[in-house]
């Protein structure tokens, strides 16, 4: 199949890399090629410039975010910054008409001018919007009414999305969400190609707005675990 991630940080690497070891033929987007393969640094969580990375590992074809979408058979993933994501997305509307979307984003205003700051390792903890009352995946499935959105992987880093097994040997829990039965059994189906046994589904596009808001959550509990970045850890719910 013909799959679109678009984004080229560390998650849609993750995606990326992954979905070319199980078979797929995936179309990496970005908002500039040139200049993202121009980069020569590495990026703020330390992965190396995107060239570098793309070089080794074939099978991925680098373009713009439109060029991915429209590339795309009937599935693309989104791992676009949750600030610029529905303008980004709404420019590129066309190629993502009649597809199922995997939006993993979260709706971060970074560095936010808060009365009570929450101060993490690594600065100031980005504050939520929208927040509980609406979700960013809400706000993409309306700007995007021909396409079939489905919040998922959000609970999660996405290196563990794509490989469970690192932890508990893949005994923890993913979620997902959507107004669309076929597209929601769409992202359980990869979910289980990328080795989920225990995939709970949450019901209708609303309850995004739980996963979105449990990323506060997720960096508390990294913190608990002495973990600055990211977390080494899953979600499992008993029941």
């Amino acid at each position: 199949m013909k799959i679109a991630v678009l984004g080229t940080g560390g998650g849609g690497r993750a995606h990326a890399a992954k979905l070319v070891e199980l078979g797929h033929k995936v179309y990496a987007g970005t908002r500039d090629p040139e200049a993202t393969l121009a980069r020569t640094e590495p990026d703020m969580m330390g992965n190396p410039p995107y060239g570098q990375w793309l070089a080794d590992h074939p099978g991925i074809t680098l373009g713009t975010f439109g060029e991915a979408a429209a590339a795309a058979d009937e599935l693309v993933i989104n791992g676009i910054d949750g600030h610029n994501a529905v303008a980004a997305l709404t420019a590129v509307a066309d190629g993502l008409a009649a597809k199922t979307l995997v939006d993993y984003a979260v709706p971060y205003l970074y560095n936010p001018d808060v009365e009570h700051p929450w101060p993490t390792p690594w600065g100031v903890m980005p504050k939520l919007d929208p927040c509980d009352t609406d979700s960013l995946g809400e706000q993409i499935q309306r700007a995007l009414p021909e396409t079939k959105v489905v919040k998922s992987f959000v609970t999660q880093e996405q290196t563990t999305v794509v490989n469970p097994g690192v932890i508990a040997g893949g005994d923890h829990t993913m979620f997902v969400a959507g107004d669309h039965a076929d597209a929601k059994q769409q992202v359980t189906e990869l979910l289980k190609a990328y080795g989920w046994t225990d995939v709970l589904d949450l019901g209708p596009l609303v309850c995004a707005r739980g996963m979105e808001m449990y990323a506060h959550m997720h960096s508390a509990i990294g913190f608990g675990l002495g973990q600055q970045f990211g977390g080494h850890f899953g979600i499992k719910v008993v029941r």
